[in-house]
C-alpha cells in the first residue's frame, strides 16, 4: 500500500512539474498563434472565416527577446487590440519611438520626412487608407507605429481603434512559422 501511494504522490508532483513549466513556458517565453484575417499578406497568411479551406498560418511568438532588448523596425510584432484586449493583432513595426511619421498622398510612407524605403508593403498606400497618418505623427518615448503588409486593408496604427503601440503592450514578435510545413521556418 505505501509503493501505491508513493508512486502516485510521485507521478503527481512530476505532472504538476510539467503542468507548472508548460505554463512558465507559454507565459514568458513562447505561445502559439493562428493569424486570421489579410491584413499581413502576402507575408502571413490567415484563416478566413468565408473559407473554410484556407488555414492560416500557425506562428510561435516568441515572448522573452524583448526583455533583453528593444523592438527594431520591420520587426512583425504581436499585442492586444484596444478595443477587446483578449484579441491579439500582429503587425510589422514602421515608426520607431520618437519619430515622426506620415504617409503623404502619393502613397509612401515619410519617416522624419524621410521616404521610407521598404519591401514589405503589398501595395502603396491609397488615399482611402490614410487614415490618421495624412498629417505628421510625432510618437511618444515608449510608442511604435505599426502598419499590415496589406496596407489597403488592415486595421493599424493609422486608425484610432488600433493607434499607436506602447512598449509595455507588446506582447512578443512573430518568430517562427510552423504551418503550413511548406513555409516552415523563421519569419523574414
Amino acid at each position: 500500500m505505501k509503493k501505491v501511494l508513493k508512486e502516485i504522490l510521485s507521478t503527481s508532483v512530476y505532472l504538476l512539474v510539467v503542468l507548472l513549466a508548460t505554463y512558465l513556458f507559454i507565459q514568458y517565453v513562447a505561445q502559439r498563434t493562428i493569424v486570421k484575417g489579410s491584413s499581413m499578406e502576402p507575408t502571413l497568411v490567415g484563416t478566413d472565416e468565408h473559407d473554410p479551406d484556407k488555414v492560416g498560418d500557425n506562428l510561435i511568438v516568441d515572448k522573452i527577446s524583448y526583455r533583453f532588448r528593444e523592438p527594431e523596425r520591420f520587426e512583425i510584432i504581436v499585442f492586444p487590440y484596444q478595443l477587446d484586449t483578449s484579441q491579439l493583432l500582429i503587425k510589422r513595426i514602421i515608426g520607431m519611438p520618437g519619430e515622426t511619421v506620415e504617409i503623404k498622398e502619393d502613397g509612401f510612407i515619410y519617416i522624419n520626412g524621410e521616404k521610407l524605403i521598404e519591401g514589405y508593403g503589398k501595395e502603396i498606400i491609397d488615399s482611402a487608407h490614410l487614415g490618421t497618418v495624412e498629417y505628421p505623427i510625432i510618437l511618444g518615448a515608449d510608442e511604435y507605429f505599426a502598419l499590415g503588409d496589406n496596407r489597403n486593408n488592415s486595421s493599424d496604427s493609422r486608425f484610432p481603434m488600433v493607434g499607436n503601440v506602447h512598449r509595455d503592450d507588446i506582447v512578443g514578435r512573430a518568430w517562427f512559422r510552423m504551418w503550413p510545413m511548406s513555409k516552415l521556418g523563421t519569419v523574414q
